[in-house]
C-alpha cells in the first residue's frame, strides 16, 4: 500500500516557466501535481488540457475564452480537455497553490 501515499517532500520542484513550479507523481496514466503559481503569472498561451483540482491557497482568475471565473481556497475545479474549454490562468495574490489531477 506504500504506493498509495505520495510524499511530496521527497519530490523535487520542476519549473517549466517563470512564475510556476510543481511537484508531480505519475501512476497508471494519471498525474497528481502540487502546483505553485507566483503573483503576476499569466499563461503565455491557451491551455487545452483537462484539469481536476482543488485550490489550497491564494486567488486566481481563469479566462475561459472571454468568461472570467475566480477561484479561492476551498474551490474545486473541473476543466474538461479540448478547444471548447480552452483557458488562461492569472494569479491575483502573492502565491496560489493547487492540487491537480490530470491524465498523462
Amino acid at each position: 500500500m506504500e504506493k498509495c501515499k505520495i510524499d511530496f517532500d521527497s519530490i523535487p520542484w520542476e519549473s517549466p516557466m517563470e512564475g510556476v513550479r510543481f511537484k508531480a507523481y505519475n501512476q497508471e496514466g494519471r498525474r497528481l501535481r502540487l502546483v505553485e503559481f507566483l503573483k503576476g503569472f499569466i499563461e503565455p498561451d491557451w491551455c487545452r488540457k483537462g484539469h481536476i483540482g482543488y485550490v489550497l491557497e491564494g486567488k486566481m482568475e481563469i479566462d475561459f475564452n472571454g468568461e472570467l471565473v475566480s477561484f479561492v481556497p476551498g474551490d474545486g475545479l473541473f476543466i474538461p480537455a479540448g478547444e471548447e474549454s480552452k483557458h488562461l490562468a492569472k494569479v491575483l495574490t502573492e502565491v496560489v497553490r493547487v492540487i491537480l489531477v490530470e491524465d498523462v
